[in-house]
Protein backbone atom coordinates (compact mmCIF):
# COMPACT_ATOMS: atom_id res chain seq x y z
CA UNK A 1 0.00 0.00 0.00
CA UNK A 2 2.84 2.41 0.81
CA UNK A 3 4.41 1.74 -2.56
CA UNK A 4 1.10 2.39 -4.28
CA UNK A 5 0.70 5.67 -2.39
CA UNK A 6 4.20 6.78 -3.35
CA UNK A 7 3.55 5.85 -6.96
CA UNK A 8 0.35 7.86 -6.93
CA UNK A 9 1.96 10.89 -5.32
CA UNK A 10 4.85 10.80 -7.76
CA UNK A 11 2.67 10.26 -10.80
CA UNK A 12 3.38 12.69 -13.59
CA UNK A 13 1.73 13.68 -16.82
CA UNK A 14 0.77 11.25 -19.53
CA UNK A 15 3.47 11.26 -22.18
CA UNK A 16 1.93 9.33 -25.06
CA UNK A 17 0.94 11.16 -28.25
CA UNK A 18 -2.70 11.39 -27.18
CA UNK A 19 -1.73 12.58 -23.70
CA UNK A 20 0.56 15.25 -25.14
CA UNK A 21 -2.15 16.49 -27.51
CA UNK A 22 -4.74 16.61 -24.72
CA UNK A 23 -2.39 18.38 -22.32
CA UNK A 24 -1.18 20.89 -24.90
CA UNK A 25 -4.81 21.51 -25.93
CA UNK A 26 -5.71 22.34 -22.32
CA UNK A 27 -2.79 24.73 -22.05
CA UNK A 28 -3.64 26.24 -25.44
CA UNK A 29 -7.27 26.92 -24.48
CA UNK A 30 -6.34 28.76 -21.29
CA UNK A 31 -3.43 30.49 -23.00
CA UNK A 32 -5.82 31.60 -25.75
CA UNK A 33 -8.09 33.08 -23.09
CA UNK A 34 -5.12 34.86 -21.53
CA UNK A 35 -3.82 36.16 -24.86
CA UNK A 36 -7.23 37.37 -25.99
CA UNK A 37 -7.68 39.21 -22.71
CA UNK A 38 -4.12 40.50 -23.10
CA UNK A 39 -5.11 41.85 -26.50
CA UNK A 40 -8.22 43.44 -24.97
CA UNK A 41 -5.97 44.95 -22.30
CA UNK A 42 -3.67 46.44 -24.94
CA UNK A 43 -6.63 47.82 -26.90
CA UNK A 44 -8.06 49.42 -23.75
CA UNK A 45 -4.70 50.90 -22.75
CA UNK A 46 -4.04 52.13 -26.30
CA UNK A 47 -7.45 53.79 -26.43
CA UNK A 48 -6.68 55.76 -23.26
CA UNK A 49 -2.98 56.49 -23.83
CA UNK A 50 -2.28 56.01 -27.56
CA UNK A 51 1.36 55.26 -28.39
CA UNK A 52 2.69 57.49 -25.61
CA UNK A 53 3.20 54.90 -22.88
CA UNK A 54 6.89 54.28 -23.50
CA UNK A 55 7.79 55.03 -19.85
CA UNK A 56 5.36 52.43 -18.49
CA UNK A 57 6.31 49.83 -21.08
CA UNK A 58 9.98 50.08 -20.12
CA UNK A 59 9.09 49.99 -16.40
CA UNK A 60 7.06 46.85 -17.08
CA UNK A 61 9.58 45.29 -19.46
CA UNK A 62 12.44 45.36 -16.95
CA UNK A 63 10.86 43.08 -14.28
CA UNK A 64 9.27 41.04 -17.08
CA UNK A 65 12.69 40.54 -18.63
CA UNK A 66 14.12 39.28 -15.35
CA UNK A 67 11.05 37.09 -14.84
CA UNK A 68 11.54 35.35 -18.17
CA UNK A 69 15.25 35.14 -17.62
CA UNK A 70 15.29 33.79 -14.05
CA UNK A 71 11.83 32.32 -13.51
CA UNK A 72 10.03 31.03 -16.60
CA UNK A 73 13.30 30.79 -18.49
CA UNK A 74 16.46 29.54 -16.88
CA UNK A 75 14.91 28.42 -13.62
CA UNK A 76 12.14 26.35 -15.17
CA UNK A 77 14.38 24.48 -17.58
CA UNK A 78 16.82 23.70 -14.75
CA UNK A 79 14.22 22.85 -12.11
CA UNK A 80 11.75 20.68 -14.04
CA UNK A 81 14.26 17.96 -15.13
CA UNK A 82 15.65 17.68 -11.59
CA UNK A 83 12.16 17.57 -10.09
CA UNK A 84 11.15 14.92 -12.65
CA UNK A 85 14.15 12.84 -11.64
CA UNK A 86 13.25 13.14 -7.94
CA UNK A 87 9.64 12.31 -8.72
CA UNK A 88 10.48 9.14 -10.68
CA UNK A 89 13.45 7.86 -8.67
CA UNK A 90 13.03 9.04 -5.06
CA UNK A 91 10.55 9.03 -2.20
CA UNK A 92 7.86 11.67 -1.93
CA UNK A 93 9.50 13.14 1.18
CA UNK A 94 12.59 13.90 -0.90
CA UNK A 95 10.40 15.74 -3.39
CA UNK A 96 8.91 17.82 -0.57
CA UNK A 97 12.36 18.71 0.74
CA UNK A 98 13.53 19.70 -2.75
CA UNK A 99 10.51 21.99 -3.19
CA UNK A 100 11.02 23.54 0.26
CA UNK A 101 14.71 24.23 -0.25
CA UNK A 102 14.43 25.47 -3.82
CA UNK A 103 11.61 27.84 -2.87
CA UNK A 104 13.63 29.10 0.10
CA UNK A 105 16.75 29.84 -1.93
CA UNK A 106 14.85 31.26 -4.91
CA UNK A 107 12.67 33.46 -2.72
CA UNK A 108 15.64 34.82 -0.77
CA UNK A 109 17.62 35.67 -3.89
CA UNK A 110 14.63 37.33 -5.55
CA UNK A 111 13.87 39.35 -2.43
CA UNK A 112 17.44 40.65 -2.41
CA UNK A 113 17.31 41.53 -6.12
CA UNK A 114 13.97 43.29 -5.63
CA UNK A 115 15.23 45.40 -2.72
CA UNK A 116 18.31 46.44 -4.72
CA UNK A 117 16.26 47.27 -7.81
CA UNK A 118 13.71 49.33 -5.88
CA UNK A 119 16.52 51.19 -4.10
CA UNK A 120 18.30 52.06 -7.35
CA UNK A 121 15.23 52.30 -9.59
CA UNK A 122 16.14 55.81 -10.72
CA UNK A 123 19.34 54.50 -12.31
CA UNK A 124 18.06 51.39 -14.12
CA UNK A 125 16.62 53.36 -17.07
CA UNK A 126 20.19 54.40 -17.87
CA UNK A 127 20.84 50.74 -18.67
CA UNK A 128 17.55 49.65 -20.25
CA UNK A 129 16.39 52.84 -22.01
CA UNK A 130 19.37 55.19 -22.30
CA UNK A 131 17.70 57.12 -25.11
CA UNK A 132 15.14 58.44 -22.62
CA UNK A 133 17.84 60.77 -21.28
CA UNK A 134 16.91 63.07 -24.15
CA UNK A 135 13.58 63.59 -22.36
CA UNK A 136 14.31 64.19 -18.62
CA UNK A 137 10.63 64.04 -17.67
CA UNK A 138 10.12 60.66 -19.33
CA UNK A 139 13.38 59.38 -17.87
CA UNK A 140 12.40 60.37 -14.30
CA UNK A 141 8.88 58.98 -14.73
CA UNK A 142 10.29 55.60 -15.86
CA UNK A 143 12.31 55.31 -12.63
CA UNK A 144 9.30 56.20 -10.47
CA UNK A 145 7.10 53.64 -12.23
CA UNK A 146 9.83 51.00 -11.99
CA UNK A 147 9.96 51.39 -8.21
CA UNK A 148 6.32 50.20 -8.15
CA UNK A 149 6.47 47.54 -10.85
CA UNK A 150 9.71 45.76 -9.94
CA UNK A 151 8.30 43.77 -6.94
CA UNK A 152 6.18 42.04 -9.59
CA UNK A 153 9.33 40.02 -10.30
CA UNK A 154 9.31 38.47 -6.82
CA UNK A 155 5.63 37.56 -6.98
CA UNK A 156 5.59 36.25 -10.53
CA UNK A 157 8.84 34.30 -10.19
CA UNK A 158 7.42 32.42 -7.20
CA UNK A 159 4.26 31.93 -9.26
CA UNK A 160 6.36 30.42 -12.05
CA UNK A 161 8.04 28.15 -9.49
CA UNK A 162 4.63 26.94 -8.29
CA UNK A 163 3.50 26.48 -11.88
CA UNK A 164 6.57 24.37 -12.65
CA UNK A 165 5.69 22.02 -9.81
CA UNK A 166 2.09 21.77 -10.98
CA UNK A 167 3.15 21.16 -14.61
CA UNK A 168 5.51 18.39 -13.50
CA UNK A 169 2.53 16.63 -11.93
CA UNK A 170 0.36 17.06 -15.02
CA UNK A 171 -1.72 19.93 -13.57
CA UNK A 172 -1.35 22.13 -16.64
CA UNK A 173 -4.64 24.04 -16.48
CA UNK A 174 -3.94 26.14 -13.35
CA UNK A 175 -0.59 27.62 -14.48
CA UNK A 176 -2.03 28.22 -17.95
CA UNK A 177 -5.02 30.10 -16.51
CA UNK A 178 -3.02 32.19 -14.04
CA UNK A 179 -1.88 34.93 -16.51
CA UNK A 180 -5.55 35.72 -17.12
CA UNK A 181 -5.53 37.40 -13.71
CA UNK A 182 -2.86 39.89 -14.81
CA UNK A 183 -4.92 40.99 -17.78
CA UNK A 184 -8.14 41.26 -15.77
CA UNK A 185 -6.35 43.39 -13.16
CA UNK A 186 -4.82 45.79 -15.70
CA UNK A 187 -8.10 46.14 -17.59
CA UNK A 188 -9.80 46.91 -14.26
CA UNK A 189 -7.35 49.61 -13.20
CA UNK A 190 -7.51 51.20 -16.67
CA UNK A 191 -11.28 51.52 -16.46
CA UNK A 192 -11.61 52.44 -12.79
CA UNK A 193 -8.21 53.48 -11.40
CA UNK A 194 -6.90 56.27 -13.63
CA UNK A 195 -8.82 59.06 -11.89
CA UNK A 196 -7.10 58.35 -8.57
CA UNK A 197 -3.68 59.47 -9.85
CA UNK A 198 -2.42 62.77 -11.17
CA UNK A 199 -0.23 60.76 -13.56
CA UNK A 200 -2.53 57.96 -14.85
CA UNK A 201 0.39 55.65 -15.68
CA UNK A 202 0.82 55.07 -11.94
CA UNK A 203 -2.50 53.22 -11.98
CA UNK A 204 -1.07 50.75 -14.47
CA UNK A 205 2.08 50.35 -12.36
CA UNK A 206 0.09 49.53 -9.21
CA UNK A 207 -2.04 47.18 -11.31
CA UNK A 208 1.11 45.24 -12.23
CA UNK A 209 2.16 45.07 -8.56
CA UNK A 210 -1.13 43.66 -7.30
CA UNK A 211 -1.56 41.36 -10.32
CA UNK A 212 1.67 39.58 -9.38
CA UNK A 213 0.52 39.07 -5.80
CA UNK A 214 -2.92 37.82 -6.89
CA UNK A 215 -1.40 35.27 -9.30
CA UNK A 216 0.84 33.83 -6.59
CA UNK A 217 -1.98 33.51 -4.04
CA UNK A 218 -4.19 31.86 -6.66
CA UNK A 219 -1.82 28.91 -7.14
CA UNK A 220 -1.06 28.11 -3.51
CA UNK A 221 -4.23 26.04 -2.79
CA UNK A 222 -3.43 23.79 -5.76
CA UNK A 223 0.07 23.17 -4.44
CA UNK A 224 -1.50 22.29 -1.07
CA UNK A 225 -3.62 19.59 -2.76
CA UNK A 226 -0.40 17.96 -3.96
CA UNK A 227 0.98 18.20 -0.39
CA UNK A 228 3.76 20.38 -1.79
CA UNK A 229 2.87 23.68 -0.13
CA UNK A 230 5.77 23.36 2.28
CA UNK A 231 7.61 25.87 4.42
CA UNK A 232 10.58 27.32 2.51
CA UNK A 233 14.05 26.41 3.77
CA UNK A 234 17.16 28.40 2.93
CA UNK A 235 19.57 25.54 2.22
CA UNK A 236 21.85 26.53 -0.68
CA UNK A 237 24.11 23.59 0.20
CA UNK A 238 21.39 21.04 -0.67
CA UNK A 239 22.49 18.70 -3.48
CA UNK A 240 19.32 19.26 -5.51
CA UNK A 241 19.58 23.03 -5.15
CA UNK A 242 23.23 22.99 -6.23
CA UNK A 243 22.40 20.88 -9.28
CA UNK A 244 19.63 23.30 -10.27
CA UNK A 245 21.94 26.29 -9.84
CA UNK A 246 24.62 24.54 -11.90
CA UNK A 247 22.11 23.93 -14.70
CA UNK A 248 20.53 27.36 -14.34
CA UNK A 249 23.60 29.55 -14.73
CA UNK A 250 24.33 28.65 -18.38
CA UNK A 251 20.62 28.41 -19.15
CA UNK A 252 20.28 32.12 -18.36
CA UNK A 253 21.48 32.77 -21.89
CA UNK A 254 20.34 29.65 -23.69
CA UNK A 255 16.62 29.83 -22.95
CA UNK A 256 16.20 33.61 -22.99
CA UNK A 257 17.89 34.66 -26.21
CA UNK A 258 14.66 35.97 -27.69
CA UNK A 259 13.99 38.02 -24.55
CA UNK A 260 17.50 39.49 -24.60
CA UNK A 261 17.04 40.30 -28.29
CA UNK A 262 13.77 42.10 -27.54
CA UNK A 263 15.47 44.02 -24.75
CA UNK A 264 18.22 45.13 -27.14
CA UNK A 265 15.45 46.29 -29.45
CA UNK A 266 14.02 48.41 -26.64
CA UNK A 267 17.40 49.95 -25.84
CA UNK A 268 17.98 50.97 -29.46
CA UNK A 269 14.35 52.00 -29.98
CA UNK A 270 14.66 54.43 -27.08
CA UNK A 271 16.96 56.50 -29.33
CA UNK A 272 14.49 56.52 -32.24
CA UNK A 273 11.34 58.53 -32.94
CA UNK A 274 9.00 58.90 -29.98
CA UNK A 275 6.51 56.04 -30.06
CA UNK A 276 8.98 53.48 -31.44
CA UNK A 277 8.99 51.46 -28.20
CA UNK A 278 5.18 51.36 -28.26
CA UNK A 279 5.03 50.38 -31.96
CA UNK A 280 7.39 47.47 -31.35
CA UNK A 281 5.49 46.48 -28.22
CA UNK A 282 2.08 46.33 -29.90
CA UNK A 283 3.50 44.46 -32.90
CA UNK A 284 5.28 41.98 -30.66
CA UNK A 285 2.13 41.44 -28.61
CA UNK A 286 0.13 40.51 -31.69
CA UNK A 287 2.93 38.30 -33.01
CA UNK A 288 3.06 36.61 -29.61
CA UNK A 289 -0.59 35.60 -29.80
CA UNK A 290 0.01 32.40 -31.85
CA UNK A 291 3.40 31.95 -30.17
CA UNK A 292 1.83 31.82 -26.73
CA UNK A 293 -1.24 29.84 -27.71
CA UNK A 294 0.59 27.07 -29.54
CA UNK A 295 4.38 26.93 -29.17
CA UNK A 296 4.66 27.82 -25.50
CA UNK A 297 1.83 25.40 -24.73
CA UNK A 298 3.62 22.59 -26.58
CA UNK A 299 6.94 23.47 -24.95
CA UNK A 300 5.39 23.48 -21.46
CA UNK A 301 3.92 20.03 -22.02
CA UNK A 302 6.89 18.32 -23.65
CA UNK A 303 9.55 19.43 -21.13
CA UNK A 304 8.30 17.17 -18.30
CA UNK A 305 7.49 14.45 -20.85
CA UNK A 306 10.99 14.57 -22.35
CA UNK A 307 12.55 14.74 -18.88
CA UNK A 308 10.69 11.60 -17.82
CA UNK A 309 11.66 9.72 -20.99
CA UNK A 310 15.29 10.70 -20.53
CA UNK A 311 15.22 9.59 -16.89
CA UNK A 312 13.68 6.28 -17.97
CA UNK A 313 16.20 5.95 -20.88
CA UNK A 314 13.45 5.76 -23.53
CA UNK A 315 15.46 7.05 -26.49
CA UNK A 316 12.88 6.23 -29.15
CA UNK A 317 10.11 7.83 -27.11
CA UNK A 318 12.28 10.92 -26.62
CA UNK A 319 12.84 11.28 -30.39
CA UNK A 320 9.18 10.62 -31.18
CA UNK A 321 8.04 13.29 -28.71
CA UNK A 322 10.35 15.87 -30.28
CA UNK A 323 9.21 14.92 -33.77
CA UNK A 324 5.55 15.29 -32.75
CA UNK A 325 6.25 18.75 -31.30
CA UNK A 326 8.16 19.95 -34.38
CA UNK A 327 5.38 18.85 -36.74
CA UNK A 328 2.76 20.54 -34.59
CA UNK A 329 4.75 23.77 -34.79
CA UNK A 330 4.96 23.60 -38.59
CA UNK A 331 1.25 22.80 -38.76
CA UNK A 332 0.32 25.90 -36.76
CA UNK A 333 3.16 28.39 -37.27
CA UNK A 334 3.18 28.60 -41.07
CA UNK A 335 -0.47 29.65 -41.52
CA UNK A 336 -0.24 32.02 -38.55
CA UNK A 337 2.87 33.72 -39.97
CA UNK A 338 1.36 34.07 -43.44
CA UNK A 339 -1.85 35.52 -42.03
CA UNK A 340 -0.01 38.06 -39.85
CA UNK A 341 2.17 39.21 -42.77
CA UNK A 342 -0.67 39.54 -45.27
CA UNK A 343 -3.19 41.01 -42.81
CA UNK A 344 -0.83 43.20 -40.77
CA UNK A 345 -2.49 46.55 -41.52
CA UNK A 346 -6.09 45.25 -41.45
CA UNK A 347 -5.39 43.54 -38.11
CA UNK A 348 -3.74 46.61 -36.58
CA UNK A 349 -6.56 48.83 -37.85
CA UNK A 350 -9.21 46.48 -36.50
CA UNK A 351 -7.63 46.06 -33.09
CA UNK A 352 -5.93 49.36 -32.31
CA UNK A 353 -7.34 52.13 -34.56
CA UNK A 354 -9.37 53.76 -31.80
CA UNK A 355 -8.99 56.63 -29.36
CA UNK A 356 -5.48 58.08 -29.32
CA UNK A 357 -4.00 55.69 -31.92
CA UNK A 358 -3.50 57.47 -35.25
CA UNK A 359 -3.37 56.20 -38.83
CA UNK A 360 0.38 56.85 -38.75
CA UNK A 361 0.71 54.65 -35.65
CA UNK A 362 -1.18 51.86 -37.43
CA UNK A 363 1.21 52.01 -40.37
CA UNK A 364 4.32 51.90 -38.19
CA UNK A 365 2.98 49.04 -36.04
CA UNK A 366 2.00 47.08 -39.16
CA UNK A 367 5.50 47.25 -40.61
CA UNK A 368 6.96 46.01 -37.32
CA UNK A 369 4.39 43.20 -37.19
CA UNK A 370 5.31 41.99 -40.67
CA UNK A 371 8.98 41.90 -39.68
CA UNK A 372 8.29 40.00 -36.46
CA UNK A 373 5.86 37.61 -38.18
CA UNK A 374 8.50 36.64 -40.73
CA UNK A 375 10.33 35.02 -37.81
CA UNK A 376 7.31 33.45 -36.13
CA UNK A 377 8.24 29.92 -37.23
CA UNK A 378 11.69 30.38 -35.69
CA UNK A 379 10.31 31.84 -32.45
CA UNK A 380 8.01 28.83 -32.11
CA UNK A 381 10.64 26.27 -33.04
CA UNK A 382 12.98 27.53 -30.31
CA UNK A 383 10.26 26.75 -27.75
CA UNK A 384 10.21 23.06 -28.73
CA UNK A 385 13.86 22.45 -29.66
CA UNK A 386 15.40 23.93 -26.51
CA UNK A 387 13.57 21.46 -24.21
CA UNK A 388 15.37 18.68 -26.10
CA UNK A 389 18.56 19.87 -24.39
CA UNK A 390 17.14 20.90 -21.03
CA UNK A 391 15.33 17.60 -20.53
CA UNK A 392 18.74 15.91 -20.76
CA UNK A 393 20.10 18.40 -18.20
CA UNK A 394 22.34 19.84 -20.91
CA UNK A 395 22.42 23.62 -20.56
CA UNK A 396 25.93 24.08 -21.90
CA UNK A 397 25.08 23.58 -25.57
CA UNK A 398 22.15 26.04 -25.71
CA UNK A 399 24.32 28.62 -23.94
CA UNK A 400 26.91 28.54 -26.69
CA UNK A 401 24.21 28.75 -29.33
CA UNK A 402 22.46 31.52 -27.41
CA UNK A 403 25.58 33.66 -27.21
CA UNK A 404 26.21 33.22 -30.93
CA UNK A 405 22.60 34.17 -31.71
CA UNK A 406 22.86 37.27 -29.53
CA UNK A 407 25.98 38.38 -31.35
CA UNK A 408 24.22 37.85 -34.69
CA UNK A 409 21.24 39.85 -33.44
CA UNK A 410 23.40 42.73 -32.21
CA UNK A 411 25.26 42.94 -35.51
CA UNK A 412 22.03 42.83 -37.52
CA UNK A 413 20.48 45.45 -35.21
CA UNK A 414 23.29 47.87 -35.96
CA UNK A 415 23.15 47.13 -39.69
CA UNK A 416 19.37 47.35 -40.09
CA UNK A 417 18.34 50.05 -37.59
CA UNK A 418 19.79 52.90 -39.67
CA UNK A 419 17.97 52.23 -42.97
CA UNK A 420 14.78 50.78 -41.44
CA UNK A 421 14.49 52.37 -37.95
CA UNK A 422 12.30 50.31 -35.57
CA UNK A 423 11.35 47.86 -38.34
CA UNK A 424 15.03 46.96 -38.74
CA UNK A 425 15.14 45.96 -35.09
CA UNK A 426 12.24 43.55 -35.59
CA UNK A 427 13.87 42.16 -38.76
CA UNK A 428 17.12 41.54 -36.87
CA UNK A 429 15.29 39.65 -34.14
CA UNK A 430 13.58 37.41 -36.72
CA UNK A 431 16.77 36.65 -38.65
CA UNK A 432 18.84 35.87 -35.55
CA UNK A 433 16.08 33.53 -34.34
CA UNK A 434 16.37 31.47 -37.52
CA UNK A 435 20.10 31.18 -36.87
CA UNK A 436 19.30 30.03 -33.32
CA UNK A 437 16.88 27.38 -34.59
CA UNK A 438 19.32 26.00 -37.15
CA UNK A 439 22.06 25.60 -34.54
CA UNK A 440 19.70 23.95 -32.03
CA UNK A 441 18.42 21.54 -34.68
CA UNK A 442 21.90 20.59 -35.89
CA UNK A 443 23.01 20.00 -32.33
CA UNK A 444 20.16 17.59 -31.61
CA UNK A 445 20.91 15.69 -34.81
CA UNK A 446 24.63 15.44 -33.96
CA UNK A 447 23.80 14.19 -30.46
CA UNK A 448 21.58 11.52 -32.02
CA UNK A 449 18.62 12.29 -29.72
CA UNK A 450 16.40 13.51 -32.57
CA UNK A 451 15.75 11.57 -35.75
CA UNK A 452 13.05 12.86 -38.12
CA UNK A 453 10.36 10.25 -38.53
CA UNK A 454 9.18 9.00 -41.90
CA UNK A 455 6.52 10.90 -43.81
CA UNK A 456 7.95 14.42 -43.71
CA UNK A 457 7.76 14.86 -47.50
CA UNK A 458 4.09 13.89 -47.51
CA UNK A 459 3.43 16.12 -44.51
CA UNK A 460 5.26 19.04 -46.19
CA UNK A 461 3.22 18.70 -49.38
CA UNK A 462 -0.01 18.77 -47.37
CA UNK A 463 1.13 21.95 -45.65
CA UNK A 464 2.11 23.54 -48.97
CA UNK A 465 -1.33 22.95 -50.48
CA UNK A 466 -3.23 24.07 -47.38
CA UNK A 467 -1.17 27.24 -46.93
CA UNK A 468 -1.54 28.04 -50.64
CA UNK A 469 -5.30 27.87 -50.25
CA UNK A 470 -5.10 30.07 -47.14
CA UNK A 471 -3.13 32.76 -49.01
CA UNK A 472 -5.66 32.72 -51.85
CA UNK A 473 -8.54 33.29 -49.41
CA UNK A 474 -6.74 36.16 -47.66
CA UNK A 475 -5.89 37.87 -50.96
CA UNK A 476 -9.47 37.48 -52.17
CA UNK A 477 -11.13 38.77 -49.01
CA UNK A 478 -8.47 41.08 -47.54
CA UNK A 479 -9.34 44.29 -49.38
CA UNK A 480 -7.21 47.44 -49.41
CA UNK A 481 -5.61 49.17 -46.45
CA UNK A 482 -7.60 52.35 -47.03
CA UNK A 483 -10.86 50.41 -46.89
CA UNK A 484 -9.98 49.10 -43.44
CA UNK A 485 -8.94 52.52 -42.15
CA UNK A 486 -12.05 54.27 -43.47
CA UNK A 487 -14.49 51.64 -42.13
CA UNK A 488 -16.17 51.92 -38.75
CA UNK A 489 -15.04 49.80 -35.81
CA UNK A 490 -18.00 47.40 -36.00
CA UNK A 491 -17.59 46.95 -39.75
CA UNK A 492 -13.86 46.23 -39.36
CA UNK A 493 -14.52 43.61 -36.69
CA UNK A 494 -17.18 41.86 -38.81
CA UNK A 495 -15.04 41.92 -41.95
CA UNK A 496 -11.98 40.62 -40.09
CA UNK A 497 -14.07 37.84 -38.54
CA UNK A 498 -15.15 36.74 -42.03
CA UNK A 499 -11.54 36.71 -43.27
CA UNK A 500 -10.21 34.82 -40.23
CA UNK A 501 -12.99 32.22 -40.07
CA UNK A 502 -12.85 31.64 -43.83
CA UNK A 503 -9.06 31.28 -43.79
CA UNK A 504 -9.03 28.85 -40.86
CA UNK A 505 -11.87 26.79 -42.36
CA UNK A 506 -10.21 26.55 -45.79
CA UNK A 507 -6.84 25.66 -44.27
CA UNK A 508 -8.15 22.71 -42.26
CA UNK A 509 -10.58 21.57 -44.96
CA UNK A 510 -7.73 21.36 -47.45
CA UNK A 511 -5.61 19.47 -44.91
CA UNK A 512 -8.48 17.02 -44.50
CA UNK A 513 -8.93 16.64 -48.26
CA UNK A 514 -5.25 15.82 -48.76
CA UNK A 515 -5.33 13.10 -46.11
CA UNK A 516 -4.54 14.57 -42.69
CA UNK A 517 -6.88 13.22 -40.02
CA UNK A 518 -7.39 14.15 -36.34
CA UNK A 519 -6.07 10.74 -35.28
CA UNK A 520 -2.73 11.61 -36.88
CA UNK A 521 -2.28 14.51 -34.47
CA UNK A 522 -2.57 12.20 -31.48
CA UNK A 523 0.28 9.98 -32.57
CA UNK A 524 3.93 10.69 -32.00
CA UNK A 525 4.38 10.43 -35.77
CA UNK A 526 1.98 11.88 -38.35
Amino acid sequence: MADQKNASENAGPKTGGGGLLKSSSIVSVFTLLSRVLGLVRDVVVAQYFGAQIDAFLVAFKIPNFFRRLFAEGAFTVAFVPVLSEYRTQRAFRDVQLLVARVSGVLGTVLLGVTVLAVTFADYLPWLFAPGFRQDPEKFALTGELLRITFPYLLFIAMTAFSGSVLNSYGRFAVPAFTPVLLNITLIGVTFWGLDYFEQPLFALAWGVFFAGLIQLLFQLPFLARLRLLVRPQYRPDDDGVKRIVTLMIPALFGVSVSQINLLLDTVLASFLESGSVSWLYYADRLNNLPLGIFAIAIGVVILPALSSKHAEKQQDGFADTLDWAIRMVFLLALPAALALILLAQPLMATIFYHGEITEYDVGQMSLALQAYASGLLAFMMIKVLAPGYYARQDTQTPVKIGIQAMVVNMVLNLILVFPFDHVGLAMATALSSFFNVWMLYCGLRVLGVYRPATGWWRFGMRLFLANGALVAVILALGGSTQQWLSSGATERILDMSVVVVSGVAVYFVVLFLVGLRPRHLRGARF
